[in-house]
């Protein structure tokens, strides 16, 4: 049996501390043959430090919802580590950072759980091996992935042109180009040189030219209610961060709502995604946090949904006289959810 302990950051150092199932010593003696973790900048940073230790590792791209519904449950073994998404029974390590993954006394038998309120997921990986391996090349790019997957850019930096800010907005145009990523970022390529590769060029080139078309789309899909923009971007085919849309909509809201996905597709539906929501805290306005815990709009209808207060998200539910029912989902279910959320969001 795991006994948890929580453990306290040193001042003045990027260990914030957090629930730690054994320590750092035997994460670090475990036989990780998989890495599961998010497609995003976060997921992918976090699992290219992995490979610097585990180097003959596969990767497998996850995500929240598919891990919840079982459809990974076949590839997941105490030889697996899973990143930056929530943490299976069968996993030998998980490395997380959202709220809604702090285990609270958990006990897995034979799994490292490693949760910091860190930044972000890769932070911790990088604590993890910073006196085990060379990750020196690393220095700059780690404050910049904690700014983002943290919220705590700023407007200026967010409109400037670091090469960060659009490697993460190349991550995730399809797996092939996320994968290559990966792999250079775990072998110290810099990102300015990643970016100059022909294939992810072509997509960094086509991102900076439709920058201000995606601008535009949002502008034109998008309300204010009560102070919280409502970006309807399903069924478009794009998908747009809480940053982007708040940098658009400005001081006029509070937090932003973005419904993206495919209405009516399920997880196993190929080249779609089902209908989804995601909220952020406009941080540009509120540096220090939020006006409100997102989470309980995120978890209202859909009881795998979380992430954290300033940062969540969830699956829309179809919706019966005022329940979750089991049916796909219909366009009129998302504006039940919306109404719904109103009606939360009003009383903060």
């Amino acid at each position: 049996m795991t006994i948890l302990n929580y453990t306290k950051g040193a001042a003045g150092t990027n260990d914030t501390g957090g629930w730690s199932m054994k320590g750092y010593t035997d994460a670090l003696a475990l036989d990780i043959d998989k890495i599961i973790t998010d497609s995003d900048l976060d997921g992918v940073f976090t699992a290219a430090i992995l490979k610097r230790w585990w180097p003959n590792a596969e990767v497998i791209f996850g995500h929240p919802g598919s891990l919840r519904a079982g459809m990974m449950d076949n590839v997941i073994d105490r030889k697996t580590a899973i990143c930056d998404l929530p943490r299976h029974p069968n996993c030998g390590l998980s490395i997380d950072h959202h709220k809604s993954n702090e285990p609270f006394g958990e006990n897995i038998d034979d799994c490292i759980i490693l949760w910091e309120p860190t930044p972000s997921a890769a932070r911790i990986a990088y604590n993890l091996l910073k006196n085990n391996a060379d990750l020196s090349d690393l220095t700059e790019a780690m404050n910049w992935v904690d700014k983002l997957d943290g919220g705590s850019i700023t407007i200026e930096e967010f409109n400037g042109d670091n090469p960060i800010l659009w490697i993460g907005r190349v991550i995730g145009a399809n797996e092939e180009i996320t994968m290559q990523i990966l792999e250079k970022i775990q072998h110290r390529m810099s990102i300015e040189d990643i970016l100059m590769l022909p294939e992810i060029k072509l997509e960094f080139e086509e991102r900076v030219s439709k920058q201000e078309v995606l601008k535009e789309i949002i502008r034109n899909n998008t309300y204010v209610v009560d102070r919280l923009a409502i970006a309807r971007l399903e069924n478009l085919n794009i998908r747009s961060n809480g940053y982007l849309v708040t940098s658009v909509i400005g001081k006029k809201c509070d937090a932003c709502m973005v419904i993206h996905g495919d209405t009516g597709a399920r997880f196993e539906d190929d080249n779609k995604y089902p209908v989804s929501a995601s909220f952020y805290t406009n941080s540009f306005l509120h540096k220090s946090g939020g006006v409100f815990d997102l989470t309980k709009l995120a978890t209202n209808f859909d009881t795998e949904g979380g992430g954290h207060a300033n940062a969540c998200g969830c699956r829309i539910k179809p919706i019966d006289n005022n329940a979750v029912t089991d049916r796909d989902v219909v366009s009129d279910d998302i504006q039940t959810n919306i109404d719904e959320w109103l009606k939360i969001w009003s009383q903060r």
